[in-house]
């Protein structure tokens, strides 16, 4: 009798409640469909607030910042700021859902999760796997941590866990944008830094199929914070201990590798709520349980007043940051017509620059027209970008090598707006570094690839513009031939 199986009905093939919620948080993270279409990073406001879950910024679907990414910038400005703003919103985040953010609202989670669907082998939980869960504080402590502020003495941002190994944004970010045609041309910037990261995002991906939640268990130092708030958070799985009789079922049949429910490797997916033979655990808001054992009872008013307006409140986001006013960067400036033959925007090699003026740091406005009989080189940069960075004083050299000849302009991108003032205070540069509050980078084709640099004649026409570092030595070589004309 106990090899005799269940006819499974259509409700057995229905997508979970837990699993509506994960669809849900995905595409809620991820609301500017139409970014998939421009191949442009959203750029709106609610990019300064902090999503919940590992959902990378440059994703082009994303609509708010990466906490862990949030927190490394932070970090690598805090020679400029203490970090009040990101390490408050985390512990928010920690104190109300702690590690249930892993288990409903992360986006990666999700994808996880899916993968482990595929029919194969499947690995069990072990005295290893548990013992490699403290790998992801490691790399918390050392790469989320510790390089961005080693680099903060030489005023570079180095972001350390989403440059050298986070697959979400490998996945979300890199990939997302480069499948676009619109971003073709920064595939010459891919290096042997994107193949690394890449091959570890196959191996996780590749782990997933075999492995409940690699990622997750094993990597990610966003749950290594949440989990930190095991103790505290105020929704996740709780015991009710007069019930408990100690029978060891909810942990024996987690896959997590948790040593009791609740603890901090705990992502409270409550699947051990229907284990439980006594009905001591329940997911619970405070006192409020969420989801206790079954019982049989049709579901209250309230969970569908609370399901209709979390249906209102994804149809009014979708329609905010996809319809025809929407803000953001995913559709093309309003100074920019987009060709019908999908001929990339902006002036190519041989055609004129077009002019612009821009406010300065520090006070005054730059002016294009104002450099012709001059070589001109414009910049577009930003802060947070360690190639950026690496490069302005290759800029600096120029400009001071051919101050009569060569006129440069460092342009800093509004993708993300930082306290460039305080950035630029650490240096003694001399070029002009203005803001680009009108398009500029828009007008000359940039994409939300950084750096870029464009060249243009003493008759304002282009001779060079590319996405992707430059040498000292490209720049004079770009330059000279124009000085000798």
């Amino acid at each position: 009798m106990d090899n005799v199986k269940t006819k499974k009905t259509i409700k057995d093939y229905l997508p979970t409640r837990r699993r509506l919620i994960q669809l849900y948080a995905a595409l809620l993270h991820n609301a500017n469909l139409k970014g998939y279409l421009s191949g442009q990073i959203f750029t709106g406001n609610t990019k300064y607030l902090c999503a919940p879950g590992l959902n990378c910024y440059s994703c082009p679907g994303a609509v708010g910042a990466c906490p862990l990414g949030a927190l490394q910038n932070a970090l690598a400005s805090s020679g400029n700021r203490a970090p009040a703003y990101v390490l408050g919103i985390l512990m928010l985040w920690g104190l109300i859902l702690g590690r249930t953010i892993c288990g409903y609202l992360c986006p990666f989670g999700l994808v996880q999760e899916l993968l482990h669907k595929i029919p194969s082998p499947k690995i069990k939980k072990s005295g290893l796997t548990r013992a490699l869960t403290w790998v992801k504080y490691v790399i918390l402590a050392v790469f989320a941590v510790a390089i961005p502020l080693w680099y903060v003495r030489q005023h570079i941002p180095m972001p350390g866990f989403c440059k050298y190994i986070c697959p979400a944004g490998t996945f979300g970010g890199a990939i997302g944008l480069l499948a676009n045609p619109a971003n073709e041309q920064s595939l010459s910037m891919l290096n042997i830094l994107f193949t690394r990261k890449f091959v570890i995002m196959a191996a996780v991906f590749a782990l997933c199929v075999f492995l409940y939640r690699p990622f997750c268990r094993f990597l990610c130092p966003l749950g290594a914070i949440y989990g930190m708030f095991a103790r505290v958070n105020v929704v996740g799985v709780k015991v009710e201990q007069s019930k408990c009789t100690g029978c060891g079922l909810c942990v024996g049949s987690c896959k997590m590798d948790v040593r009791r429910v609740g603890d901090h490797e705990c992502i409270h997916c409550a699947e051990c709520v229907d284990v439980c033979p006594t009905g001591a655990i329940a997911l619970r808001a405070g006192k409020r349980p969420l989801r206790e054992k079954k019982k049989d009872k049709a579901p209250g008013a309230g969970r569908y007043v609370a399901w209709a307006l979390a249906l209102a409140v994804l149809l009014g986001a979708l329609v905010y940051f996809n319809g025809p006013d929407s803000p953001g960067g995913a559709a093309p400036a309003a100074s920019q017509t987009v060709p019908e033959d999908d001929t990339p925007v902006g002036p190519e090699v041989g055609q004129r620059g077009p002019d612009f003026t821009a406010p300065l740091y520090g006070g005054g406005r730059f002016s294009l027209a104002d450099t012709r009989g001059k070589v001109t080189v414009i910049n577009f940069w930003a802060t947070w970008c360690t190639p950026c960075v690496n490069e302005l004083p290759h800029f600096e050299k120029l400009y001071q090598t051919y101050p009569e000849d060569v006129a440069v302009i460092a342009v800093h991108s509004d993708l993300v707006t930082d306290d460039v003032d305080a950035y630029l205070a650490n240096f003694d540069y001399t070029i002009p570094f203005a803001l680009d509050e009108e398009g500029v980078v828009a007008a000359y084709g940039g994409s939300t690839m950084l750096p870029q640099t464009i060249v243009l004649d003493r008759n304002g026409i282009v001779t060079y513009n590319k996405v992707g570092s430059v040498t000292y030595e490209v720049l004079e070589s770009l330059v000279t031939p124009l000085l000798e004309e």
